[in-house]
């Protein structure tokens, strides 16, 4: 039964990356925004390491600035606020909406999906800047139960977060420069499931809440799924979290959270400037089940690289550490695992430099 119920993960991460690659075509890009670095390059991984979220195809296509939506009939060529909210509002699936160079300021928000064969796309060069009118309040760029999205290149300003998904599978998320948020950059939330988040660059959360200010968040604290979820855990599982640049957040760059299972970090690069030691103390925290967190670089966080929790019973579970690259200045550990009998398995290729303690509090694995 496992080697069937693993075979069959794998064909459904093969069928996804498929028809993320036929999307990305679409949409191709050079160079990163002024004064931020590139994203952290293409992550070359197996379909047994993404496991049935994954998406090489979304990291080998290469992220950037300048976006051909291409053109023909189903373009819609957007250049004012008014008529971004009008192209969201018709979308149907297969629709390509390109948004010319400048700033549509307003929360925007899709509930329209596109299906398997015929996504929806969302691009802009960097310079086409979606800002948020207050880092209070609002979502700035909002999928609302809106699947099989592709959303790429433009720059993500402001709003209380940044992008979030509610009930949402199979969207991609990809080279974005998403900064300057009230609180978290992009959430997966609400049972949003086989989503990709890939090549974006995050920088300057938590400005309104320095404790919600992490860069990548998946799922629900628990005391939030009656808020969410209706009160059960918010399983938002299967996501992959690719070739990101995160760094100047305020709380976690990654926050993976109680509920959620079955995703995948790998490829990330992570930045613990500016992270806030009342917020978190480590560039990543996983409290979800049956993780992979791999070959992911990171440098100068103030406590830990990666931390794995028990906060709610029965999660941070069974998580997967390997090919990790932490340079931790202080005392804390390239990886902690709150307990021992958490099952969480560090492979002795995970590397720390300038750590006083040791790879992790656990023994590592050749395995």
């Amino acid at each position: 039964m496992r080697a069937r119920a693993a075979a069959l993960r794998v064909a459904a991460q093969t069928a996804v990356a498929g028809s993320l690659l036929l999307a990305l075509a679409a949409c191709a890009g050079t160079s990163s925004p002024a004064g931020a670095p590139a994203p952290s390059g293409t992550h070359s991984a197996s379909a047994s390491e993404l496991g049935p979220g994954g998406a090489t195809a979304a990291s080998r296509s290469g992220g950037g600035n300048v976006v051909r939506c291409g053109s023909g009939a189903a373009v819609t060529n957007v250049s004012t606020a008014a008529g971004l909210q009008v192209a969201l509002a018709r979308a149907q699936p297969g629709a390509r909406i390109l948004l010319a160079p400048g700033v549509y300021l307003g929360d925007f928000a899709a509930t329209a999906s596109g299906t398997a064969a015929a996504p929806i796309t969302l691009c802009g060069a960097r310079s086409a800047v979606l800002k948020g009118t207050s880092i209070t309040n609002g979502y700035t760029f909002y999928l609302d139960k809106a699947s099989w999205w592709r959303v790429e290149g433009f720059s993500v300003e402001g709003g209380q977060k940044g992008v979030v998904t509610d009930g949402a599978t199979h969207d991609l998320i990809y080279g974005l420069f998403v900064h300057g948020t009230g609180d978290e950059a992009i959430h997966l939330r609400s049972f949003s499931s086989y989503n990709v988040v890939s090549q974006n660059i995050v920088r300057d959360t938590g400005l309104d809440e320095q404790f919600f200010g992490e860069g990548i968040y998946v799922g629900s604290a628990h005391k939030n799924w009656c808020r969410y979820t209706g009160c059960r855990p918010d399983a938002s599982n299967y996501n992959v979290l690719m070739d990101n640049n995160i760094a100047d957040t305020t709380a976690e760059n990654i926050d993976i959270k109680e509920g959620t299972t079955g995703g995948t970090i790998i490829g990330n690069t992570f930045n613990g400037t500016g992270m806030v030691a009342s917020a978190a103390t480590a560039w990543v925290n996983v409290k979800g089940n049956d993780w992979k967190i791999l070959d992911n670089t990171g440098v100068q966080s103030i406590g830990d690289g990666f931390q794995v929790h028990r906060v709610y019973p029965g999660w941070g579970i069974g998580n997967i550490f390997r090919g990790n690259k932490a340079t931790v200045p202080g005392a804390g550990y390239g990886i902690y695992v709150q307990s021992r009998h958490l099952q969480t398995i560090v492979a002795c290729n995970n590397v720390v430099t300038r750590a006083s303690a040791q790879i992790s509090n656990i023994p590592c694995q050749n395995s």
